[in-house]
This record gives C-alpha cells, sequence and structure tokens, in this order.
C-alpha cells in the first residue's frame, strides 16, 4: 500500500507532463488510441467525480456559510467572467460554429478538481478552494446549460435537456455518492484517498487521447488557433480572480485559491457535454480537451510561482 502511495504522489506531482505526453502521443499517433471510444468520456469524468466526492465531508459545506463573500464574487466570476471571455475570444479569433460552441461550454463549465490539487501545491487556501468548486460544481446543473443555450441560440442548436442530464449523471450523482461512503466508511475512504491522485489523472489522460486521437486532424488544421484560444482564456481568468481576490482584501492564501479556481476549468466536463449538446459537431470537444492539457501545465507552473508568494 506504501508503494502505491508513493506512485500516487509521483504522478500527482508531475501530471501536468504526464498529460502532456499523453496528449502529443494521442495527436501523432491516433490509431494506437483509437480503442479508448469518445462515450468512455462520461464514465471516466464519473470516476473523477467520485473521488472528490470522497474528499468532502459535510462539514465542508458548513465552511460555506463562513465565506459567504468569497463565494458570491467566486461563483459570479466563473459564470460571467469565464463565459464571457470566452465568447469575446471566439469573435476575437473568428471561430466556427463548432469551436465555437466547444470554447464556451469550457468557459460555462464550473472549476474542476484539478484546481484543488493546484491550490495545495501553491499553499493556496485549500478549505475556500473545496467551497468553491463545490458550489460551482451544485449549481452547474442549471447554469451550465442555461448560459451555453443564452450564448449560443442564435448561432448553434443546444440540447439543454441533456447538458442538464448529463451533468445530474456524471457530476452530482457520483459526488453524493463519495460523499455518502465517506461518511459511513470514514476509515476506508482515508486510505483511498491518497490513491486518488493517481486514478484522476490516469483518467483525465483517457480523457484527452480519446478527443484529441479521434480529433488529430481538425487539430492539426486549426490548432494553434484553438491553442492561442484555450491559453489565452485560461490565463485572463487567473489574472481575472487574481484581481477580484485584491480588491476584496484578501489575504495571499484565499487569493491564490481565487485566482486558480476562476481560471481553472472542469475541461472534462466540457468534454463529455459536448457530444450531448451537440452531437453533429464532435469537433466541439476539442476545445475541452486542449484545455484539460494546457490548464494542467499552466497551474503547474503558477503553483511554482504562488509558492513564493507567502500566505499572511
Amino acid at each position: 500500500m506504501e508503494k502505491l502511495n508513493q506512485i500516487s504522489n509521483f504522478i500527482g506531482k508531475y501530471m501536468a507532463v504526464i498529460i502532456l505526453v499523453a496528449a502529443f502521443a494521442s495527436l501523432f499517433f491516433p490509431a494506437c488510441f483509437l480503442c479508448v471510444k469518445t462515450s468512455y468520456i462520461n464514465y471516466l469524468l464519473m470516476i473523477i467525480m467520485f473521488g472528490m466526492g470522497l474528499t468532502l465531508k459535510s462539514d465542508d459545506f458548513v465552511l460555506i456559510f463562513s465565506h459567504p463573500r468569497e463565494i458570491f464574487f467566486g461563483t459570479v466570476s466563473q459564470y460571467v467572467f469565464m463565459p464571457l471571455i470566452a465568447l469575446g475570444l471566439c469573435y476575437l479569433f473568428h471561430l466556427d460554429a463548432a469551436l465555437t460552441a466547444g470554447v464556451i461550454l469550457v468557459g460555462t463549465c464550473p472549476g474542476g478538481t484539478a484546481s484543488n490539487v493546484i491550490t495545495y501545491l501553491s499553499k493556496g487556501d485549500i478549505a475556500l478552494s473545496v467551497c468553491m468548486t463545490s458550489v460551482n460544481t451544485l449549481l452547474a446543473p442549471i447554469l451550465t446549460p442555461l448560459i451555453t443555450y443564452l450564448m449560443l441560440k442564435t448561432t448553434v442548436e443546444t440540447n439543454i435537456t441533456a447538458m442538464f442530464i448529463g451533468i445530474i449523471q456524471v457530476i452530482l450523482v457520483p459526488i453524493i455518492l463519495g460523499l455518502v461512503i465517506n461518511k459511513y466508511f470514514g476509515k476506508f475512504t482515508q486510505k483511498c484517498v491518497k490513491l486518488l491522485p493517481m486514478m484522476s489523472v490516469f483518467a483525465i489522460c483517457l480523457i484527452v487521447v480519446s478527443v484529441v486521437s479521434h480529433n488529430s486532424e481538425k487539430i492539426f488544421s486549426a490548432g494553434l488557433i484553438i491553442l492561442a484560444v484555450v491559453i489565452l482564456h485560461n490565463i485572463l481568468g487567473y489574472l481575472f480572480g487574481f484581481g477580484v481576490g485584491k480588491l476584496l482584501g484578501l489575504n495571499p492564501a484565499k487569493t491564490k485559491a481565487f485566482s486558480i479556481e476562476v481560471g481553472m476549468q472542469n475541461s472534462g466536463l466540457a468534454t463529455s457535454l459536448a457530444s450531448t449538446a451537440f452531437p453533429t459537431m464532435p469537433e466541439a470537444a476539442v476545445p475541452g480537451a486542449m484545455f484539460s492539457v494546457w490548464h494542467n501545465i499552466s497551474g503547474a507552473v503558477l503553483a511554482a510561482f504562488y509558492r513564493k508568494w507567502h500566505s499572511d
């Protein structure tokens, strides 16, 4: 068990490199990874969300009431700024309908569990990060389909019912199941939690290689443009979150958490939802897959920078 823990910690520490290697391998040798069907993505995301549920306790939600101001502005930043900057970038780079749908979907998704890992590595406020992720994730079944529909209704047909059901299935149900198991089998889950970095990185890699391998030609044809959009979206999210944290007068630890939470999206969810919300546009999953790769790299770099900025 100790050996597995060491392997899991190693994988968690170098997740950005591992995901990057997986992405490049599936991009340049797609035939080797076509066996990872896109239909597997939902199940892989459920594994990640179940792992998040195992890390949560009912007491974590009590913390929400001790951070109402931070949670409110975090939610507004997540569901207002990130979708708007996504829309602006789509217009700026003149993206086609499918890629626009994918970028918007990334912008309307909540923060992912990777943000909690990066906040930990940054010596940020873990409790605030978990609270913001939890609240934004619980609001996702309503806000993600609604905002996506409002932004795309004049250009792309969006199946908001399928999105709503999909989020319930792949996000809320696994999280609640993990939360319940953690409550009644706490000692067992404490042992399993140590293996979560390994499970999460493995699942994220499979999601990335699935989407990248099945859309390699599209990525090559529009790769640099989408990469530029993804990088700008992510970095502007970090900067905006940092700016809001400073305006609210938060201490460095909370400002770090705010910045990371706003900038890092649940791109795995965006990749998963793309196939149900936009069934006739498989390319809509590409921005989510590329965001999955990039934000883990940028998050690792940001964590190295933030670690030098000590908390109060």
